[in-house]
């Protein structure tokens, strides 16, 4: 095997792990920190790529799609937090479950009533449409590029935030102990609410960004939401740290699986997520 293949076929494995870091941070962040099981999250990963989609016939220009849509989708989130997480804090994960799979069906619902069943594609910035050149025969895009850029500066983001502000001082201790930030005269029903919508935030962005290369088609969050939930596990819930390097791992392995055992390729991630609960049953970092 080529030198160069080898680089393209490793650019591809972190460009789909950084991708799925995106996802699976916002669901690790939300179970980690509020004890959520969010089944709906893959849809809300749809949903983003589904407003890029038509927020870029509108406005014609896919940046300023992003930017009006991660608002959108932060809103959607606190919606749903206010509205329907908020009666499950306190509940069994079985109810949490099956809020949220009911959920699904209705984001599902109302995807097919307004924007169809039809499979939809969004076109490429221009900017970002050329390719980089690494051998006489083999090209590397551009996009991929700037998706691992803008998904690895989010997560050095999010890192920054978490460790260093006062906003991740609240949100790790309303993790640790809710009833002793509350003494304190913490609002926690506010960083809760915080903390789903930058999750929802997080994972429509995912959508968003990866549309122009993956499609917009009715269904599209369900395998990413198993995916991501491989992440999660192998990274260990709650675990933001252990989310980026599973996610990592996870998109490497899919990438490599692809082109070294095609016919395993499908089982090469669960194989994976076996051999490390394996040796770390609460994963890489609990």
């Amino acid at each position: 095997m080529e030198v160069s293949t080898i680089l393209i076929q490793t650019m591809n494995g972190l460009q789909y792990g950084l991708l799925l870091f995106l996802i699976a941070s916002g669901l690790t962040l939300i179970f980690g920190i509020m004890h959520i099981i969010n089944l709906a999250h893959g849809a809300l990963y749809m949903v983003g790529a589904y407003l890029v989609y038509w927020l870029t016939g509108l406005v014609g220009d896919l940046f300023l799609a992003i930017l009006i849509g991660v608002p959108l989708a932060a809103l959607l989130g606190v919606l749903i937090e206010r509205f329907l997480i908020q009666a499950l804090y306190r509940r069994d994960h079985l109810d949490q479950v099956l809020m949220t799979f009911g959920l699904i069906m209705v984001i599902d619902s109302l995807r097919s009533i307004i924007w169809g069943n039809d499979v939809h594609s969004v076109a490429i910035p221009e900017l970002l449409s050329g390719s980089i050149q690494l051998t006489e025969t083999l090209d590397y895009p551009v996009y991929r590029l700037f998706i691992s850029a803008v998904c690895a500066v989010i997560a050095l983001a999010m890192y920054l935030v978490l460790q260093r502000t006062r906003l991740g001082m609240l949100i790790r201790g309303g993790s640790s102990n809710r009833e002793m930030v509350q003494c304190l005269g913490i609002d926690i029903r506010l960083i809760y609410t915080l903390v789903f919508a930058a999750g929802a935030a997080l994972t429509a962005f995912a959508g968003m960004i990866a549309a122009p290369v993956s499609s917009v088609y009715p269904g599209m969050g369900n395998q990413i939401l198993i995916i991501a939930f491989v992440v999660v596990v192998i990274g260990g819930l709650g675990s933001i740290r252990g989310a980026f390097l599973g996610a990592l791992l996870v998109g490497l392995t899919a990438t490599w699986g692809a082109v070294l055992v095609p016919q395993y390729a499908g089982m090469a991630v669960y194989v994976l997520m076996a051999v490390v609960l394996l040796f770390k049953p609460r994963g890489l970092f609990a």
